[in-house]
């Protein structure tokens, strides 16, 4: 077997257990292969957004909050 070959069966197995590892919540991260960061789980496909743009997101984390509890009574929940 080619060096090349077993260098790809070790990236894919090291790949296949982080995507089993996932958090408590059953999500779990991945780099997508135009460099974003994807959380699946959440839904049917993942979210996936460029860096800056998820740290854009996290800076706001208080905001959004803020913003459910204010509208509670307008947001609908999604059971799974």
């Amino acid at each position: 077997m080619s060096e090349e070959l077993q260098n790809e069966i070790a990236r894919l197995k090291a790949e296949n257990e982080a995507l089993k590892k996932t958090t408590s919540k059953g999500l779990s991260l991945k780099v997508s292969e135009k460099g974003g960061v994807s959380v699946y789980g959440l839904g049917r496909f993942p979210v996936t957004l460029y860096k800056e743009q998820w740290l854009k997101l996290l800076d706001m984390t208080d905001d959004i909050r803020d913003f459910i509890a204010a509208n509670d009574s307008k947001l609908k929940t999604k059971d799974r």
